[in-house]
């Protein structure tokens, strides 16, 4: 049997994706901790509001547009199928199924690793996933489990909720998007 494809699997509402999740992207890709990056568009996140929250199928074609050209590295609609909320158990036990020629690894933010333990299955998701998890300003990573590793990447600290704050104030946002979701947030009078 050949050796299985390593995917890391980053997911998130990226409403909008900006140039801390592209940063996040090539830092995964570039250290070799993965063969391919899959960016999976969550319908809607249990941890987070629906305020704001664009449409589907206009986040995916947002991030498609921002990921366009990287190597390795896709936007993926593969949760829009599944029930909402769409928990992380869930969807690795559906990925793992439907793409048994894959090894998933689970890439996190510092954020969401101090509340960890408070995610649905989690003790399932540390016991049959590696995962990776990226800095966040404000947050702290230590004494982390087998499996578990930090990622040696630049803080950049950009939320979407600041950028969707700038957009709702008049304020520019070029310098903390790529320039398709520019674009596409100016053209389409999104967040206003």
């Amino acid at each position: 049997m050949s050796e299985r494809i390593r995917t890391a699997l980053f997911g998130g509402t990226f409403n909008p994706f900006h140039n801390g999740h592209l940063a996040i992207v090539k830092t995964v890709i570039e250290s070799g901790a993965a063969d391919e990056l899959w960016l999976l568009i969550t319908p809607c996140n249990p941890w987070k509001m629906k305020r704001n929250l664009l449409p589907n199928q206009l986040r995916l074609d947002m991030v498609s547009k921002a990921v366009c050209g990287l190597e390795k590295v896709t936007a993926s609609d593969y949760e829009f199928n599944l029930p909402v909320p769409s928990y992380t158990a869930d969807t690795l036990r559906h990925i793992s199924s439907d793409y048994p020629d894959r090894e998933f690894i689970l890439i996190i933010g510092a954020d969401n690793w101090e509340r960890f333990d408070r995610w649905h299955e989690s003790r399932y998701i540390l016991d049959n996933y590696p995962v990776i998890i990226y800095p966040r300003t404000g947050s702290k990573v230590e004494n982390l489990p087998p499996g578990v590793t930090l990622l040696d990447s630049p803080l950049i600290d950009i939320s979407s909720a600041q950028i969707v704050e700038l957009v709702q104030q008049g304020k520019p946002i070029e310098d903390l998007v790529p320039a398709s979701v520019a674009k596409t947030v100016n053209e389409l009078k999104l967040f206003r």
